[in-house]
């Protein structure tokens, strides 16, 4: 009986050490849904992935990566089974997938990123507005502030008079950037209208019309015209109209110049903050909006095709 009694005291012990071991780590499980295959956006899940890895450890994480094909309405099919799959996270990568995941939960924390501007997103009034939501949302900007591009703009092309902004009606960040520079523009003594697409179909029709009234495009952070780049970039140097784009992958498919943030490094800043949301550290209500810096760069391509010169202090993107 004594030894019965040791044997089994001996095991409880060992059960005792070995559990911190064994279940000390916590496992967590992230969805991320990604609008579009598209550089920019594949560069911010995956530096969120890297990042998020690096603070919690790669075993600790479980990811289940879904990407909407550009459809708004899949976007919602796959927040709806993170949701029901109890997911810890969702990742919602472009503002579509953002307004797919605040529908869908009021509950789990989401972390949008390669959004401009959530205020404009999520429908919260400008005077409300306080840097953080108050809800279940909290995530990273691509955002560069209006005036910046219109002084890009307006050091690069003076001489101009008719300036266009091309962009997706169906994407609020898109129409935000445009409502937001426009009054600028104009009080730099530019005319500025407004060219919208639908959707893809009719890209470049739009397209064709603005280069023919315009003398530079202005082409927002937009993934419909990030899709189709080489389209609007076969109508603009056919038409020899500069563009000055809202991001770099959209500058290197179709603009001249932009004023460039790191997805990469926009995605590395979610993913931290999604670590502090998981490990309680943080409170996602009260977690401000994150911005990335920026710098001017230029597509060399481009340019050349255009005539332009650009000053030294501008970095050439590489363009395939």
């Amino acid at each position: 009986m004594k030894k019965i009694l040791a044997l089994a005291c001996a095991l409880c012990l060992l059960f005792a050490l070995a559990a911190p071991a064994a279940f000390a780590a916590d496992h967590y499980t992230v969805g991320i849904c990604q609008l579009v295959q598209h550089p920019a956006l594949d560069a911010a899940t995956q530096g969120f992935i890297d990042a998020l890895n690096e603070e919690l450890g790669e075993s600790a994480v479980s990811y289940y990566e879904q990407n909407a094909s550009g459809d708004s309405a899949t976007c919602a099919v796959i927040v709806n089974q993170f949701v029901s799959d109890e997911v810890d996270l969702i990742l919602a990568n472009a503002t579509p997938a953002l307004l797919a995941a605040q529908a869908a939960t009021n509950r789990i924390p989401i972390l949008g990123t390669s959004v401009t501007d959530y205020a404009s997103a999520l429908a919260i009034d400008a005077e409300d507005w306080t840097g953080s939501t108050g809800t279940n949302i909290s995530g990273t900007s691509d955002g560069v502030p209006a005036e910046e591009y219109a002084a890009l703009l307006n050091g690069l092309f003076p001489e101009a008079k008719n300036i266009g902004i091309l962009y997706c009606s169906g994407e609020p960040n898109s129409k935000f950037q445009a409502d937001e520079i426009r009054p600028i523009l104009e009080e730099l003594g530019y005319t500025v209208t407004d060219y919208t697409f639908a959707d893809s179909n009719d890209v470049s029709a739009v397209a064709n019309n603005a280069c023919d009234d315009c003398d530079v495009l202005y082409i927002p952070t937009d993934n419909t015209a990030a899709s189709n780049a080489e389209l609007i970039n076969s109508v603009v140097l056919d038409k020899k109209v500069p563009v000055v784009a809202g991001e770099e992958g959209l500058c290197a498919g179709c603009g001249c110049v932009t004023l460039s943030i790191s997805y990469y490094d926009l995605g590395v800043v979610t993913g931290r903050m999604a670590a502090r949301i998981l490990t309680g550290e943080a409170d996602v209500s009260t977690m401000e909006i994150e911005h990335a810096p920026f710098e001017k760069k230029f597509n060399p391509v481009n340019c050349e095709a255009l005539g332009l010169e650009i000053p030294e202090d501008f970095a050439a993107i590489e363009v395939e």
